[in-house]
């Protein structure tokens, strides 16, 4: 199994930077993995259009350079990991 190169601190709805609300992109060559701790977050992907529901359960993958923001849904906690290859869910 793939491990990530490296994590982000883990956010809450208080805490979820603004950058990560508001559209952006992961780098070439970089795979996100958006996982719920606690609680539920939306995940918008920009292009094309299209959002998922994300739960403890069921993690939210964001591939290379795709542009994409998270809405928190309430009190939640979750953290991304990154990779340089397509993780396993």
């Amino acid at each position: 199994m793939t491990e990530p190169y490296r994590s982000t601190p883990v956010f809450d709805e208080n805490t979820l930077p603004d950058a990560l609300r508001s559209s952006h992109q992961t780098k070439e060559g970089v795979w996100g993995l958006i996982r719920i701790l606690e609680g539920e977050l939306k995940l918008t992907y920009v292009q094309p259009h299209s959002e998922k529901l994300l739960t403890p359960g069921n993690p939210g993958l964001v591939a290379p350079q795709q542009t994409h923001f998270v809405t928190a849904m309430g009190p939640m906690r979750m953290q991304v990991d990154f990779y340089h290859d397509p993780p396993a869910l």
